[in-house]
C-alpha cells in the first residue's frame, strides 16, 4: 500500500519505518522536514512533505500527533484528501498536566472519546483506533514469550477495520475488534493503564493480552 504518516514524532517515525520494513510505500507529513534529516538517512525510501502531501499520497493514513493537535491537523490537512480513506488513529486525549501518582489525565469526558470527536467532525473519513495502548518501541513486531500481544481496535467502517487488522498482523499483533467508535471510550484509557508501571516503576516493556477460552 501507499501509506501517508501524519506526524513526525516517535510514533510517526516508528510506524513509518515499520511500513517500509513490510514493503509499503511511505510519505511522512510534517511541519518541520528538517527534524527528519537523521531519520531519512536510515530510511531513504520514504518521502517527506507537508501533511496535505502525505494525505494525498496515502491510500491509508496514520494520524500520529499529540491528541490535543489531532483535530487541527486533520483540518489543516484537508478532510477531502482523506475522505473515504482508512485513517489509523494512534492518538490519546492526554491533558497537558503532570500525571498524579502515575495516572495521566485526559481532556475528554467519561462518555466521549477523541476518536468520536474526530469522526463527528470529519464524517467522510474512516477512522480506526489502534496503536494507542503501547509505547512506540513496541509497535512493530514486538516479541513476547506469551505470543503476540493484543491490539484493541474500533471504528465505524468494517472494511477499514479489516485493513487495519491486516496491518496489525504484519506488525506482529493480534487484533480485537471492540465495535463502533464509542468503544474508544474504553480503548483510549488503556493508555492510562499502560503508563502507570512506567511512571511508577520505570517499566515500559509490557503490552496487553486478551485471553479467550
Amino acid at each position: 500500500m501507499k501509506v501517508g504518516i501524519l506526524g513526525s514524532g516517535e510514533v510517526g517515525k516508528t510506524l513509518a519505518a515499520g511500513f517500509i520494513k513490510h514493503g509499503h510505500q511511505v510519505a511522512v507529513g510534517t511541519r518541520d522536514p528538517a527534524k527528519l534529516a537523521d531519520w531519512r538517512r536510515k530510511h531513504a525510501a520514504a518521502q517527506v512533505g507537508s501533511f496535505a502531501e502525505a494525505a494525498a499520497f496515502g491510500e491509508v493514513a496514520v494520524l500520529a500527533v499529540k491528541g490535543s493537535a489531532a483535530i487541527d491537523v486533520i483540518r489543516a490537512t484537508g478532510a477531502d484528501a482523506l475522505a473515504g480513506k482508512t485513517v489509523i488513529d494512534t492518538t490519546n486525549p492526554i491533558a497537558d498536566r503532570p500525571p498524579e501518582h502515575g495516572v495521566v489525565g485526559f481532556f475528554t469526558r467519561t462518555n466521549e472519546s477523541l476518536l468520536e470527536r474526530l469522526q463527528k467532525d470529519f464524517p467522510r473519513v474512516h477512522f480506526v483506533k489502534a496503536f494507542n495502548s503501547v509505547g512506540s518501541d513496541l509497535m512493530v513486531n514486538p516479541s513476547y514469550s506469551g505470543g503476540p500481544p493484543t491490539m484493541f481496535i474500533c471504528g465505524n467502517n468494517a472494511a477499514a477495520k479489516r485493513t487495519v487488522t491486516t496491518v496489525l498482523e504484519q506488525f506482529g499483533w493480534e487484533s480485537a475488534d471492540m465495535g463502533h467508535a464509542e468503544a474508544a471510550r474504553a480503548i483510549e484509557p488503556l493508555c492510562v493503564l499502560w503508563c502507570i508501571p512506567g511512571f511508577l516503576h520505570n517499566q515500559w516493556t509490557h503490552a496487553f493480552k486478551l485471553l479467550k477460552k
